[in-house]
């Protein structure tokens, strides 16, 4: 956390009429706040929430976040001394379990018969685990042999689930694998597959993270990643393409759904290669970004987003893998190969 800078320092070393025409996304606030994003969503940065003993407490990669039906909230990384760490929301540990998620990726939260429970994609176990939410594992997806396109586990790297409510149908993203989105009913038995590597709009090309998207009720649909494409692509549920949300210049993970809103972490911008440029990003109702904290301000030409790019001059930001918003607004940043930090916590403004 000693790379922010503040407000103080960095008007030393630029100048408030600089440092406003050059980042405008970017304001200051009182004793020396950091204030983030725009136009409607905009968000202080808490400088130091959830920073805990790395001695006790290491985290490696932070991948990903859920908030519970106790308002807890629940962070998946690969540190396997404690791959689970469960916050309250002022930044205090709780719990924290597990120890054989080597390849602790994906985390997913579903409702069931008035019990809460996750999906852990571990992309080096090759598998899906069902826990509740104490650690305790129910089952286990394996690879998917019933496809016929896996010759071996090795093969198989789920990154991402998500699940349909109705009925309780898992979705699955091999992203780090061959870029399958494969279904399975709420016991895990295999019901179909689509997609894969490749080019065509119904394929993928790392399709990190996957939603369902029931803000249309009567017409759910399902929304997959394709980060190298800079794209989100949304399918019928059982597997039909259906359209593209194009985010030239981001490398977008998972797709979330807080409201009328659609959230997405960047891991980097304008090219994968480029390190430590990420941030994240939001669109309203008809998927239209309308702001990027940390990012440049989005632009629309023509009906079409313009590239854009991380802006972040306090370096808020390195490599951003999710986004949990909870029940307020606000928003937790777990982030991948980062330094081994701590999530980061904005505050809607």
């Amino acid at each position: 956390m000693n790379e922010f800078l503040t407000r103080r320092n960095f008007l030393k070393i630029t100048g408030i009429t600089t440092a406003i025409s050059a980042f405008p996304e970017v304001s200051f606030g009182k004793n020396d706040e950091i204030i983030i994003g725009h136009n409607t969503h905009k968000y202080r940065v808490k400088v130091g929430w959830g920073i805990l003993d790395a001695g006790k407490n290491p985290v490696n990669d932070c991948h990903e976040m859920v908030e519970d039906a106790r308002g807890r909230l629940i962070m998946l990384g690969n540190e396997t001394k404690n791959n689970v760490l469960i916050y309250d929301k002022s930044g205090k540990l709780l719990e924290t379990w597990g120890t054989n998620y080597i390849g602790g990726h994906g985390l997913t939260l579903l409702n069931e018969g008035g019990e809460q429970f996750l999906l852990i994609c571990d992309t080096d176990r090759h598998q899906v685990i069902k826990t509740d939410l104490r650690g305790k594992e129910i089952f286990k997806i394996e690879y998917p042999k019933e496809t016929g396109v896996y010759d071996h586990p090795a093969q198989f790297k789920p990154t991402e689930s998500a699940v349909n409510p109705a009925n309780g149908d898992i979705f699955v993203t091999d992203g780090y694998g061959l870029n399958y989105v494969i279904q399975y009913d709420s016991k895990g038995k295999y019901i179909r597959h689509w997609g894969g590597g490749g080019d065509g709009l119904d394929k993928f090309k790392c399709n990190h993270g996957v939603v369902v998207d029931t803000r249309n009720k009567q017409n759910p649909t399902l929304i997959v990643t394709s980060r190298v494409e800079n794209c989100w692509k949304r399918f019928t549920l059982d597997g039909k393409y259906l359209s593209t949300i194009a985010l030239p210049g981001t490398y977008i993970c998972r797709p979330v759904i807080k409201g009328e809103n659609l959230y997405g972490a960047a891991f980097r911008s304008t090219s994968d290669s480029y390190p430590n440029s990420g941030y994240i990003t939001i669109l309203d109702k008809n998927d239209r970004v309308v702001s990027t904290p940390g990012g440049s301000e989005p632009i629309y030409q023509n009906n079409q987003l313009q590239e854009q790019r991380k802006q972040d001059p306090f370096k808020v930001f390195l490599h951003p893998h999710d986004v949990c918003v909870d029940s307020n607004d606000n928003i937790y940043v777990p982030q991948w190969a980062s330094r081994k930090t701590y999530p980061i916590m904005l505050e809607r403004v």
